[in-house]
């Protein structure tokens, strides 16, 4: 998926801010950025990070210089397998006219050599947000990698379904113990047609969110406090 075709499938879906999150990289958020804006959609920037762990981890910016340099940080430090573009597919970066201007090396499905923990404390020093990815999922989640949420600075949770069961597979598990963390949901879209497949709604106005303009980035701390508002 192209940055230009994720903003526009959003942008039809009527999805008023949106978060680019492609495995381990955040190679594509300037093209993002620039369709997103021109669509009216307001971007997050971040990565979906694998800690060692093998646990999926949202780090999530508002500001586009942050997260390019996190990004950067990640992939200095993620395992040096070679991609197979024939097994595994390019792995290509765009400028905002869909342009290929460069090709990842390292395979991004790897881990990258750092700990839920420390991948914490790193996101921070760039002003970011943590929120662990799809923590009922039966895969690369808290809950296969380590048998249960772990307590952490998290900002909320990604859920598949709230409220999240402990294998989402089977509709009869018991709930997950959530530490009465917020709970959002996510496409976690890998194909177009799964662009808002669940989306969820946050308490906040444009104008609070961007309270410098649109082509200004978005107060992370309206973000965090509209998060925190989120069901439990």
């Amino acid at each position: 998926m192209s940055p230009c075709l994720i903003a526009e499938t959003a942008a039809a879906k009527k999805i008023d801010i949106l978060a680019l999150t492609d495995h381990n990289s955040s190679l594509n958020c300037p093209a993002f950025a620039f369709h997103c804006r021109r669509l009216g959609i307001i971007p997050v920037y971040g990565l979906e990070v694998t800690t060692a762990e093998e646990v999926h981890v949202l780090a999530l910016f508002t500001n586009l210089d942050a997260a390019e340099n996190f990004g950067e940080f990640i992939y200095s430090i993620i395992t040096p397998y070679l991609n197979n573009p024939e097994r595994t597919g390019d792995q290509v970066y765009v400028d905002e006219d869909e342009n290929i201007i460069g090709e990842v090396e390292y395979y991004l499905a790897n881990a990258a050599c750092i700990t839920v923990d420390d991948l914490s404390a790193k996101v921070f020093e760039h002003n970011g947000i943590v929120i662990p990815a799809h923590i009922d999922r039966p895969a690369f989640s808290m809950t296969s990698q380590l048998g249960v949420v772990v307590k952490g600075p998290w900002t909320a949770l990604e859920c598949v379904r709230i409220p999240p069961l402990s294998r989402y597979a089977d509709p009869g598990s018991p709930l997950l113990d959530t530490f009465n963390y917020p709970l959002i949901t996510g496409s976690d879209a890998h194909y177009p047609e799964h662009i808002g497949r669940r989306p969820f709604a946050l308490d906040a106005s444009r104008e609070e969110l961007l309270p410098q303009g649109t082509e200004k980035d978005a107060d992370i701390e309206v973000l965090k406090k509209a998060l925190e508002k989120r069901i439990r």
